[in-house]
Protein backbone atom coordinates (compact mmCIF):
# COMPACT_ATOMS: atom_id res chain seq x y z
CA UNK A 1 0.00 0.00 0.00
CA UNK A 2 1.43 3.26 -0.71
CA UNK A 3 1.77 6.21 1.98
CA UNK A 4 -1.27 7.95 0.38
CA UNK A 5 -4.02 5.45 0.01
CA UNK A 6 -2.80 4.46 3.96
CA UNK A 7 -3.18 8.26 5.07
CA UNK A 8 -6.87 8.32 2.79
CA UNK A 9 -7.87 4.72 4.53
CA UNK A 10 -7.09 6.07 7.77
CA UNK A 11 -8.57 9.12 7.37
CA UNK A 12 -11.82 7.23 6.07
CA UNK A 13 -11.56 5.49 9.64
CA UNK A 14 -10.83 7.97 12.38
CA UNK A 15 -14.42 9.77 10.42
CA UNK A 16 -16.26 11.02 13.38
CA UNK A 17 -13.29 12.23 15.80
CA UNK A 18 -12.32 15.53 16.08
CA UNK A 19 -11.19 17.22 12.92
CA UNK A 20 -7.84 18.21 15.35
CA UNK A 21 -6.84 14.94 16.36
CA UNK A 22 -7.61 13.41 12.78
CA UNK A 23 -5.05 16.07 11.40
CA UNK A 24 -2.68 15.49 13.81
CA UNK A 25 -2.93 11.71 13.86
CA UNK A 26 -2.70 12.02 9.69
CA UNK A 27 0.39 14.29 10.30
CA UNK A 28 2.12 12.01 12.93
CA UNK A 29 1.72 8.84 10.61
CA UNK A 30 3.15 10.78 7.47
CA UNK A 31 6.02 11.75 9.26
CA UNK A 32 6.55 8.25 10.19
CA UNK A 33 6.55 7.10 6.69
CA UNK A 34 8.96 9.57 5.74
CA UNK A 35 11.17 8.70 8.41
CA UNK A 36 11.17 5.19 7.38
CA UNK A 37 11.65 5.97 3.77
CA UNK A 38 14.93 7.81 4.55
CA UNK A 39 16.31 5.24 6.30
CA UNK A 40 16.10 3.07 2.78
CA UNK A 41 12.59 1.44 2.87
CA UNK A 42 10.64 1.79 -0.05
CA UNK A 43 7.27 3.18 0.29
CA UNK A 44 5.12 0.02 0.36
CA UNK A 45 8.01 -1.20 3.29
CA UNK A 46 7.46 1.62 5.41
CA UNK A 47 4.06 1.75 5.07
CA UNK A 48 4.02 -2.16 5.92
CA UNK A 49 5.85 -1.59 8.88
CA UNK A 50 3.69 0.66 10.81
CA UNK A 51 1.59 -2.48 10.76
CA UNK A 52 -2.01 -2.90 10.29
CA UNK A 53 -4.28 0.02 9.64
CA UNK A 54 -6.96 -1.99 12.44
CA UNK A 55 -4.86 -2.02 15.18
CA UNK A 56 -3.77 1.89 14.95
CA UNK A 57 -7.48 3.10 14.45
CA UNK A 58 -8.21 0.71 17.62
CA UNK A 59 -4.99 2.42 19.47
CA UNK A 60 -6.49 5.56 18.58
CA UNK A 61 -9.81 5.27 19.67
CA UNK A 62 -8.66 4.13 22.98
CA UNK A 63 -6.12 7.22 23.01
CA UNK A 64 -9.39 9.70 22.88
CA UNK A 65 -11.56 10.07 25.51
CA UNK A 66 -15.16 9.37 25.10
CA UNK A 67 -16.63 12.95 25.96
CA UNK A 68 -14.59 14.47 23.05
CA UNK A 69 -15.47 11.94 20.83
CA UNK A 70 -19.57 12.20 21.88
CA UNK A 71 -18.83 15.94 21.74
CA UNK A 72 -17.53 16.03 18.26
CA UNK A 73 -20.34 13.28 16.87
CA UNK A 74 -23.35 15.12 18.71
CA UNK A 75 -22.41 18.72 17.50
CA UNK A 76 -24.25 19.99 14.30
CA UNK A 77 -21.90 20.87 11.61
CA UNK A 78 -24.87 22.98 9.92
CA UNK A 79 -28.43 24.35 10.58
CA UNK A 80 -31.26 21.83 10.54
CA UNK A 81 -34.70 22.57 8.58
CA UNK A 82 -37.10 23.95 10.68
CA UNK A 83 -39.38 20.60 10.27
CA UNK A 84 -36.41 18.64 11.62
CA UNK A 85 -35.85 21.00 14.19
CA UNK A 86 -39.58 20.76 15.35
CA UNK A 87 -39.66 16.95 14.71
CA UNK A 88 -36.47 16.55 17.39
CA UNK A 89 -38.40 19.58 19.84
CA UNK A 90 -41.95 16.86 19.64
CA UNK A 91 -39.78 13.83 20.00
CA UNK A 92 -37.61 14.76 22.62
CA UNK A 93 -39.78 13.58 25.70
CA UNK A 94 -39.93 10.41 24.20
CA UNK A 95 -36.47 9.74 22.77
CA UNK A 96 -35.00 11.65 26.23
CA UNK A 97 -37.13 9.01 28.16
CA UNK A 98 -35.79 6.13 26.13
CA UNK A 99 -31.89 7.57 26.39
CA UNK A 100 -32.10 7.75 29.95
CA UNK A 101 -33.77 4.12 31.03
CA UNK A 102 -31.32 2.38 28.43
CA UNK A 103 -28.19 4.45 30.05
CA UNK A 104 -29.58 3.53 33.54
CA UNK A 105 -29.89 -0.69 32.51
CA UNK A 106 -26.38 -0.05 31.23
CA UNK A 107 -25.47 1.69 34.57
CA UNK A 108 -27.08 -0.53 36.71
CA UNK A 109 -25.53 -3.56 34.68
CA UNK A 110 -22.05 -1.97 34.60
CA UNK A 111 -22.23 -1.47 38.35
CA UNK A 112 -23.98 -5.06 39.32
CA UNK A 113 -20.38 -6.39 37.29
CA UNK A 114 -18.22 -4.04 39.83
CA UNK A 115 -20.23 -5.21 42.77
CA UNK A 116 -19.69 -8.82 42.15
CA UNK A 117 -16.10 -8.44 41.92
CA UNK A 118 -15.95 -6.65 45.40
CA UNK A 119 -17.99 -9.19 46.61
CA UNK A 120 -15.17 -11.59 45.34
CA UNK A 121 -12.14 -9.25 46.77
CA UNK A 122 -14.46 -9.53 50.26
CA UNK A 123 -14.80 -12.72 49.94
CA UNK A 124 -11.25 -13.50 50.23
CA UNK A 125 -10.58 -11.05 52.70
CA UNK A 126 -12.81 -12.56 54.89
CA UNK A 127 -10.94 -16.54 54.59
CA UNK A 128 -7.64 -14.56 54.76
CA UNK A 129 -8.62 -13.27 58.33
CA UNK A 130 -10.74 -16.20 59.10
CA UNK A 131 -8.04 -19.00 58.48
CA UNK A 132 -5.43 -18.01 61.09
CA UNK A 133 -8.04 -17.05 63.73
CA UNK A 134 -9.15 -20.33 63.39
CA UNK A 135 -6.03 -21.99 63.58
CA UNK A 136 -4.94 -19.81 66.65
CA UNK A 137 -8.26 -20.50 68.45
CA UNK A 138 -7.95 -24.31 67.31
CA UNK A 139 -4.49 -24.48 68.74
CA UNK A 140 -6.06 -22.87 72.09
CA UNK A 141 -9.03 -25.14 72.09
CA UNK A 142 -6.96 -28.40 71.82
CA UNK A 143 -5.25 -27.98 75.28
CA UNK A 144 -8.60 -27.55 76.94
CA UNK A 145 -11.56 -29.74 75.18
CA UNK A 146 -9.29 -32.06 72.37
CA UNK A 147 -11.41 -32.55 69.56
CA UNK A 148 -13.23 -29.35 68.99
CA UNK A 149 -9.99 -27.56 68.36
CA UNK A 150 -8.16 -30.37 66.18
CA UNK A 151 -11.36 -29.45 64.18
CA UNK A 152 -11.18 -25.96 64.50
CA UNK A 153 -7.59 -26.06 63.33
CA UNK A 154 -8.46 -27.89 60.41
CA UNK A 155 -11.44 -25.51 59.39
CA UNK A 156 -8.69 -22.73 60.01
CA UNK A 157 -6.07 -25.15 57.61
CA UNK A 158 -9.05 -25.54 54.82
CA UNK A 159 -9.52 -21.67 54.70
CA UNK A 160 -6.15 -20.73 54.39
CA UNK A 161 -5.82 -23.18 51.45
CA UNK A 162 -9.35 -21.51 49.98
CA UNK A 163 -8.07 -17.81 50.66
CA UNK A 164 -4.87 -19.16 48.02
CA UNK A 165 -7.48 -20.41 45.11
CA UNK A 166 -9.46 -17.20 45.87
CA UNK A 167 -6.44 -14.74 45.34
CA UNK A 168 -5.97 -16.17 42.03
CA UNK A 169 -9.41 -16.09 40.97
CA UNK A 170 -9.83 -12.65 42.57
CA UNK A 171 -7.16 -11.32 40.61
CA UNK A 172 -8.37 -13.17 37.13
CA UNK A 173 -11.51 -11.64 37.78
CA UNK A 174 -10.10 -8.24 38.29
CA UNK A 175 -8.04 -8.33 34.69
CA UNK A 176 -10.94 -9.68 32.61
CA UNK A 177 -12.81 -6.66 34.27
CA UNK A 178 -10.61 -4.36 33.49
CA UNK A 179 -10.10 -5.66 29.96
CA UNK A 180 -13.73 -5.95 29.42
CA UNK A 181 -14.53 -2.20 30.66
CA UNK A 182 -11.55 -1.35 28.16
CA UNK A 183 -13.17 -2.88 24.82
CA UNK A 184 -16.75 -1.76 26.20
CA UNK A 185 -15.37 1.73 25.89
CA UNK A 186 -14.10 1.26 22.37
CA UNK A 187 -16.77 0.13 21.45
CA UNK A 188 -18.86 2.72 22.58
CA UNK A 189 -16.60 5.35 20.66
CA UNK A 190 -16.35 3.36 17.62
CA UNK A 191 -20.27 3.56 17.59
CA UNK A 192 -19.91 7.33 17.01
CA UNK A 193 -16.79 7.16 14.82
CA UNK A 194 -17.56 4.37 12.20
CA UNK A 195 -20.79 6.12 11.33
CA UNK A 196 -20.59 8.52 8.13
Amino acid sequence: MLKSEFLELLKKELYGLPEEDVRGHLEFYAEMIDDRIEEGLSEEAAVAAIGPIEDIVSHIIAEIPLLSVVKERLMPKSTLPIWKMALIVLLSPIIFSLAVAAASVAVSLYAALWSALVALWATFAALVVASPAAIMSGVIMTFGSGVPGVVLMCAGLISAGLAIFAFFGCKEATRLTLVMTKKITVWIKGLFIKRG
